[in-house]
């Protein structure tokens, strides 16, 4: 329930409406803002807002977002609803741009990331807004044969009127060079002036003449012109040709209008979709007229809880924060003006905020944030709040504010208040948010403070929610008696004697009445008289609240210290943290690198086994020198595995130790900055214990295992491609599979692999062919062909020599355009399909995009 009913203009909603309308792009969209309305459901809202959220991201992330022909056709459409009307061509064009955008914004907000997990949408809020939103490729396709880019009929659009045009253009070029011939002798002969040229009336080409003149060129006078002193002749010698001209025209119109009641025909049975999608459109419109606002007030799309619940941080009023740029923008460098953003809780502990303070301090704007903030979310609009707020929904708003007198009701302002309290009496409930300005005023003081804390009583009995602004002491005194109420005070500057406008939760506000009195000027006599009748010890009493206030600003300027501190340290800690990791990659450079040192050492090892071969069959197998090479050989060899695994060895070690001494002067800064906590009132420095040795040695343990080859892993051999499985090892050596062939390989030649994507086993099968001729192919080819209107035996060659193309290019998937008919033509190609061995399967599009008139093949 939202009490009143005038409850968006009291508040200023109806204006954020009216800019809201400003920003759409058309009439649906502005549709779109008269239909936007209060919702209770949290779910309904949370979705509103994902669709500003995401769509905000859109804007960033994807180029070229189509945001342009945002044309209303609807009118049109229901027009030629009726047999024997038809679309204009300046409709079809409009129709076509309109339907083309919604296309791309469908495939804009279905854009997603597929795995093996299934399909992630980018943009989920956004997909599910258009999910059963039809598109139209065959429409679009079918104007485009008869429409050009400037919305103008093809010559192509049918023979016959290709053949209008084209004897039309003859003729008409015949009778402008007559009348061009006849033009130039009468400007010889003085019958016409020199500067003249050939002018249009009626349709009609005629030469402008003196209206003395007017005997000497024979033919049919059309006008004259205003001030009589020339008349416009056409020439006897071109009337049959301006005949003929005006025939083929009306022929022209009559081929144009026969082909526009074709293409309507054509069209009329979507006309109720098409409308559909309009209003997807119309919701697109919206959407992004609500992310230009939000952008405009810096606005926020908080989660939303299901339950009453405000917690709100840096908080602004949007229309005071544009009224204030509009004039900072006015004015100049010096006179530039700040909102001051707003801090405000109500928990199921603290439902009910009274708020005092001085006048013109901001008691007012404080209870219009709230009001306005809470219904532009619960419209499904984004707010001007700090991201570590904490949101929830109500039921029922309900406010109070302003002078209510009303003549006709003969209702007087504090008659009309009281109404106010009796409708939120009766309504209120652990649902509601009421908004009361000036609680209690518009009557005698004692009375009306009386009257206001019983009607409050009601209100905490009853669990409302609620905002009131009071200067009565006995309000202030209420919340300190009262679970669930709690003061609030909008700060004032006693020694600036200016309001700071900034709300202190905790402690009622001080009116400041003696200090503003003395400040605007009233003698001080008056206000000692003033302050004899209240009495001293009230005075004083204000006096310490004053106190209370500055100490609190006091103490709350020591806690944002604090924490600022606090944000500096975890900075820091964010740095150290982003050093280990560079260190752990430089670690495993490193290793790289020791690897390829390894390999080159293989490979000279390798060298020397050649050699030694080769020496020994050049000796002829003689023992001694076979003994003796043998015997170089193996200490050549004990050599290449003690220095290969020494100096790696060294290096792990050196840059392991390396790594840990950093890791211990981090942990140690780290350790010395501490972790601070608050103990017995006072900040306290809290030591972090180090890591053990033996920790340490474990996790260093564990981070060298990781690059050991075991069974089971998948491996290459150093400098090849080739890919296996290790099935077994054997001392130094290893049983590795690689396809089909077992090889046995020394485990120091092995590195890690990544395992084969099917892609890759797959690409082996293709037919063997340049990778030129692939890539001309791939240049060339386009991953849909339209087969409509062709026989049945040229559409399956052309169909087979597609998919051959395809799978020649690797494409994933292609679409066939057969249209619907009868499913003839459909049902042929389907058979072929299915005898084809690379295609994994075929299906209808999505009828979003064409339904059974289009076949998806999946290759």
């Amino acid at each position: 329930m939202i009490y009143p009913k005038d409850y968006e203009e009291k508040i200023g909603f109806s204006r954020i409406a009216e800019l809201l309308k400003q920003l759409c792009l058309s009439q649906m969209g502005r549709e779109e803002v008269d239909e936007m309305a209060f919702s209770q459901d949290a779910d309904t809202i949370n979705e509103h807002l994902e669709h500003t959220r995401e769509f905000r991201r859109l804007l960033v992330e994807q180029e070229n977002v189509r945001m342009d022909f945002f044309i209303d056709v609807r009118a049109a459409l229901n027009r030629v609803k009726p047999e024997g009307t038809f679309l204009e061509e300046s409709d079809l064009f409009d129709l076509r741009r309109s339907l083309d955008t919604i296309e791309s914004i469908i495939r804009t907000f279905n854009i997603n990331d597929s795995d093996d997990a299934g399909i992630r949408y980018l943009y989920p809020a956004l997909h599910r807004l258009a999910e059963d939103v039809m598109t139209f490729p065959v429409i679009i396709k079918d104007i485009d044969a008869i429409i050009d880019k400037f919305g103008r009929m093809k010559d192509s659009a049918s023979p016959e009127l290709a053949r209008i045009r084209q004897e039309l253009a003859k003729t008409e070029g015949s009778v402008s060079r007559t009348l061009m011939s006849i033009l130039r002798s009468a400007q010889q002969e003085g019958t016409v002036e020199k500067d003249v040229t050939p002018a249009m009336r009626d349709g009609r080409l005629v030469i402008p003449v003196a209206p003395a003149l007017k005997r000497k060129i024979h033919g049919i006078v059309h006008d004259e012109s205003a001030s009589g002193k020339t008349v416009f002749i056409e020439p006897q010698e071109v009337v049959e040709a301006n005949n003929k001209i005006r025939e083929l025209e009306n022929e022209e119109r009559r081929e144009i209008v026969r082909i526009l009641k074709e293409i309507t025909l054509m069209i009329r049975p979507s006309i109720s979709d098409i409308i559909d999608s309009y209003i997807f459109l119309g919701e697109v419109d919206f959407i992004q007229a609500k992310t230009k606002f939000a952008d405009m007030i810096g606005g926020y799309e908080p989660k939303v809880k299901p339950e009453p619940y405000i917690d709100w941080i840096q908080a602004k009023h949007p229309l005071l924060l544009m009224s204030f740029e509009k004039k900072n923008r006015e004015a100049g460098a010096d006179e530039q003006k700040k909102v001051v953003p707003l801090d405000i809780m109500l928990t199921k502990d603290k439902r009910l905020l009274i708020i005092s303070g001085p006048n013109a301090g901001g008691k007012s704007v404080c209870l219009k944030t709230v009001g306005l903030l809470q219904y532009m979310l619960q419209c499904g609009l984004s707010i001007p709040i700090g991201d570590r707020s904490t949101t929830g929904v109500f039921d029922s708003i309900m406010i109070d504010i302003g002078d209510e007198q009303s003549i006709d009701n003969d209702l007087s302002t504090y008659s009309s208040h009281l109404m106010n309290m009796k409708m939120m009496m009766r309504h209120a409930s652990g649902r509601t948010l009421l908004l009361i300005d000036e609680f209690g005023t518009g009557t005698e003081p004692q009375v009306g403070g009386a009257i206001a804390e019983s009607v409050l009583k009601q209100f905490w009995q009853k669990k409302a929610w609620g905002v009131i602004t009071t200067h009565y002491q006995n309000l202030k005194l209420f919340a300190q008696d009262h679970k669930g109420v709690v003061n609030g005070a909008m700060l004032y500057d006693r020694h600036e004697m200016k309001a700071l406008f900034q709300l202190a939760i905790g402690q009622p506000g001080s009116s400041f009445a003696i200090e503003i009195a003395r400040k605007i000027g009233i003698p001080e006599d008056v206000i000692k008289d003033a302050t004899d009748i209240v009495g001293s010890e009230y005075i004083q009493s204000d006096k310490y609240l004053q106190d209370i206030v500055r100490d609190k600003r006091y103490w709350e300027g020591k806690r944002q210290t604090v924490h600022q501190y606090e944000k500096r340290l975890a900075d820091s800690i964010e740095k150290y943290e982003n050093d280990v990791n560079a260190l752990k990659k430089e670690r495993k450079e490193i290793l790289q690198k020791a690897k390829e040192e390894a390999k080159t050492l293989l490979d000279e090892a390798n060298r020397r086994v050649e050699n030694t071969i080769r020496e020994i069959k050049e000796a002829q197998a003689e023992k001694e020198n076979t003994r003796r090479i043998r015997q170089e050989l193996d200490d050549f060899r004990n050599e290449v595995e003690t220095v290969d695994q020494k100096e790696i060895d060294e290096k792990i070690a050196k840059k392991m130790a390396q790594i840990q001494a950093r890791r211990d002067r981090q942990k140690q800064r780290k350790d010395d900055k501490g972790q601070w906590r608050m103990e017995n009132g006072e900040w306290t420095k809290v030591k972090v214990s180090p890591k053990t040795d033996a920790e340490k040695k474990k996790d260093t343990v564990e981070k060298v295992e990781k690059d050991v080859i075991g069974v089971g892993d998948t491996v290459r051999i150093h400098g090849t491609n080739t890919v296996g499985t290790v099935e077994s090892i054997s001392g130094k050596n290893a049983s590795v599979i690689f396809g089909d062939i077992k090889s046995r390989v020394k485990v120091e030649q092995l590195e890690h692999a990544s395992k084969p994507k099917k892609s890759d086993v797959s690409s082996t099968k293709k037919t063997i062919i340049t990778r030129q001729t692939i890539d001309t192919h791939r240049e060339q080819f386009h991953q849909e062909i339209d087969l409509r209107g062709m026989r049945a035996e040229e559409a399956l060659d052309k169909v087979m020599h597609f998919i051959d193309d395809a799978i020649l290019v690797g494409v994933h998937n292609v679409r066939i355009l057969h249209g619907k008919g009868n499913g003839i033509l459909r049902q042929l190609i389907r058979q072929y399909l299915a005898t084809v061995p690379n295609v994994v399967s075929f299906r209808d599009e999505h009828v979003q995009f064409g339904g059974a008139g289009i076949t998806v093949v999946e290759l």
